[in-house]
């Protein structure tokens, strides 16, 4: 383990950190589970940006955007079925800090020793109850008036899984700002 400052460097200080209360968990990891994890992990967040975002602009163009929305939101249908057949229990609503090297969550509860690493669970978007799983390794510890804050960093990933994940962070990120801009009603 290291300090939480070095922590905190290491998996926010050069890269786009969002800071957001969210569905979040960091569990005990299943056995032989990482390449699944990655492949729906990526397909998740690609699905996602198709539906809050549109198609790809690298994608050809054909005038069509329907289609690949259509295909996204079906994607989104199958892992939302998906995981009401698995019965995934709801992790509570808590302060996390993420970039794509790693979380820092605030816990009431210390985590479950993992020597092996564990699993970073999120839900990653408000309006679909399906979660992000990505293998993560506990760096840092610290408790606090308001709980125990543990720093996660992520095993590295996949390119393309790494990829999704930065780009559904900049559309937090944007989100963000574009609603710090906006007028506050009564003001």
């Amino acid at each position: 383990m290291t300090t939480p400052a070095a922590a905190a460097e290491l998996l926010f200080g050069d890269s786009l950190t969002c800071e957001e209360l969210r569905p979040a968990a960091f569990v005990p990891r299943p056995r032989r589970a990482d390449p699944v994890l990655a492949a729906s992990g990526e397909a998740l967040l690609r699905a996602l940006a198709v539906v809050e975002d549109g198609p790809r602009t690298e994608e050809p163009e054909t005038g069509d955007h329907a289609l690949p929305r259509i295909e996204a939101k079906l994607d989104l249908l199958t892992t939302l079925v998906a995981s009401l057949c698995r019965h995934e229990d709801t992790d509570p609503v808590r302060f996390l800090q993420w970039s794509a090297r790693g979380a820092c969550l605030l816990l009431s509860e210390p985590p479950p020793d993992a020597p092996e690493g564990g699993l970073f669970r999120v839900r990653p978007a408000d309006w679909l109850p399906s979660t992000l799983q990505l293998p993560a390794t506990e760096i840092a510890r610290e408790q606090t008036p308001e709980g125990l804050r543990c720093w996660l960093r992520f095993d590295p990933l996949p390119p393309a899984l790494e990829a999704a994940l930065e780009r559904h962070l900049f559309r937090i990120h944007r989100r963000a700002v574009a609603e710090s801009r906006r007028p506050r009603q009564g003001s």
